[in-house]
């Protein structure tokens, strides 16, 4: 499964999605990290820059063009929850600490209430 992973300087798993400065790309097999990738992505400095729509259209790119399959973050907007839901992206927001083993979480087991999302 690939997961991104939002991730602080200090490799925990960071704040919310659409701030994110970094995002870590996994891709987890049996139950371990298979390779890793950080990512600057620098959505904190360029939120609310832009058009109407800018700032989700970059994360849905970037959703895409990596395959992810899961999302773990601190949390995310009502709107980009209803997107990834229609990306069939798996968001994770309960998971915190060390952002490699979110990654692992986040690909091997399922998220609380993953029923009711979008």
């Amino acid at each position: 499964m690939i997961v991104g992973v939002t991730t602080t300087p200090q490799g925990t798993v960071g704040g919310g999605l659409g701030r994110a400065q970094t995002m870590a790309v996994a891709d987890v097999r049996d139950g371990a990290v298979a390779s890793w990738a950080e990512v600057h992505v620098g959505w904190g400095d360029l939120h609310g820059s832009g058009p109407e729509g800018t700032h989700h259209a970059r994360i849905v790119r970037f959703v895409r063009e990596h395959a992810l399959e899961a999302v773990v973050t601190s949390g995310l907007g009502e709107g980009m929850r209803v997107t990834m839901g229609k990306l069939g992206v798996v968001v994770r927001t309960d998971l915190s600490g060390d952002a490699r083993a979110a990654a692992v979480t986040a690909a091997t087991t399922d998220a609380p209430g993953a029923a009711d999302l979008p």
